[in-house]
């Protein structure tokens, strides 16, 4: 989605800024090579892993039980599941790198994205913003995208591949033994979205409060020799203690939130369910006990996708208030464009103020202004400080529009020319260089 812009960059990949969800989406489906691979290898290692080793387990147990476990048999399987640990772990290794490179990549794209929406806002733009708080979204913000996409993204396709596993595999053996596991997902899904519903407000909260603190930050030590020149020290130590306060509660929230994570309770109930229902089915010999062994095994593979998921849902609901903040900012509307198609010609200098008038916002700094500056001819405007001569210059090479008049270029007013060639073709040398 394209927005009105001073630069732009010719043949830019355009991606979708409907929300910051689809964004996202938008930065992992430019690289779908590396996104496909990933999905490929984690479920191979995560069906190798989390299902083939405990079958074959209970395999070798049932074998013992039995008394059909001689030795040729044992190495076999031993063999088998050494087979499988290697091979699911170069599998789980290419998925972790895979996803590795997609996320510092999409993290890449979206700092790119960012820094050439800065670049083609107008003055009047950036004169609105807190440079604290664009640091901290160029920075802060996009870091939590990245933590967002690895190990955030990452751990939760992988935790939800294992428990669709799991799941599977224990149907495989014994579909009664699907009691236990279906209740737990159940209730794991009811308990996340919960958690996920009452965490989005307070992650929002936290990075927006973030922006604001360290807006604070910036501008009093950009401004420090006011600060010091007024005796303001007192009065800005206090306006920061309150920012971090704030900052420190929406924190709080956050780890109160997460200590009351129900789901670790009920994969522990769904443990000692799972037992004792599977011990009740041994003792009616309706199941052995290598289909036990097996059964338990893939029941503690849940304790993985539930421990993580209090870390990783807090990663990815920072990550998406952060990609809100992010793309707020690239969609604010600018005053100006590149006139892409405007007037394009070598300037011979001619300089014409036809009853400008121009104001910051509210506070009129130019009021019907004409004057006529001829090629070569010098021009000296003399005035008090804050009188607008610095503003008069910016009008020339369209920093600012002006609020009514024209300021006209060899007779063509300056906001039919082409930007780039407007401002390419005219120098400022600033009084403070």
């Amino acid at each position: 989605m394209s927005y009105k812009q001073e630069f732009t960059v010719t043949g830019e990949y355009q991606y979708n800024h409907l929300s910051p969800a689809r964004w996202i989406a938008s930065h992992i489906l430019h690289y779908k090579f590396y996104a496909a691979f990933f999905i490929l290898t984690a479920l191979i290692a995560n069906v190798l892993i989390n299902s083939f080793i405990a079958i074959l387990t209970g395999s070798a147990f049932d074998a013992v039980s039995r008394g059909e476990a001689g030795r040729d048999l044992l190495i076999h399987i031993a063999l088998a599941l050494l087979g499988i640990i290697l091979l699911g772990g170069i599998m789980d290794l290419c998925a972790r790198l895979s996803a590795e490179v997609l996320g510092k990549r999409v993290a890449r794209d979206a700092r790119n994205e960012l820094y050439l929406s800065l670049l083609g806002k107008s003055q009047t733009f950036h004169n609105r913003q807190r440079v604290g708080d664009i640091m901290a979204r160029a920075s802060n913000d996009m870091t939590a995208l990245s933590d967002m996409i690895v190990p955030g993204f990452d751990i939760i396709f992988d935790s939800f591949l294992s428990i669709v596993v799991v799941l599977i595999s224990i149907a495989f053996l014994n579909i009664q033994l699907m009691l236990a596991p279906s209740l737990f997902v159940i209730a794991f899904l009811f308990a996340l979205r919960r958690y996920s519903r009452r965490l989005s407000p307070i992650s929002n909260q936290m990075r927006a409060q973030f922006g604001t603190t360290n807006a604070v930050l910036n501008e009093a030590m950009t401004g420090i020799e006011v600060v010091k020149a007024t005796a303001q020290e007192q009065q800005e130590q206090q306006k920061f203690v309150k920012n971090a306060s704030l900052y420190r509660d929406y924190f709080v929230k956050n780890g109160q939130l997460q200590g009351r994570y129900l789901p670790t309770l009920l994969v522990a109930c769904a443990l000692a369910g799972a037992f004792l229902h599977a011990l009740f089915l041994v003792l009616h010999q309706q199941i052995s006990i290598g289909t036990l062994v097996a059964y338990m095994g893939l029941m503690g593979i849940l304790r993985y996708p539930t421990y993580l998921s209090i870390w990783t849902f807090s990663l990815v609901q920072l990550g998406v208030a952060g990609s809100g903040r992010i793309l707020s900012l690239m969609k604010e509307e600018t005053d100006l464009d590149e006139n892409e198609a405007g007037y394009h010609a070598e300037m011979r200098g001619d300089i014409v103020f036809d009853h400008v008038t121009f104001s910051y916002g509210n506070a009129p700094i130019l009021k019907d202004i004409s004057f006529h500056a001829q090629p070569g001819q010098t021009i000296a405007i003399v005035g008090q400080t804050g009188s607008g001569k610095s503003t008069m210059t910016k009008l020339v090479n369209r920093i600012y529009d002006v609020d009514s008049g024209h300021v006209r270029i060899d007779g063509v007013d300056v906001r039919d020319w082409n930007l780039d060639s407007l401002r390419s073709q005219i120098s400022t040398i600033e009084q403070d260089i």
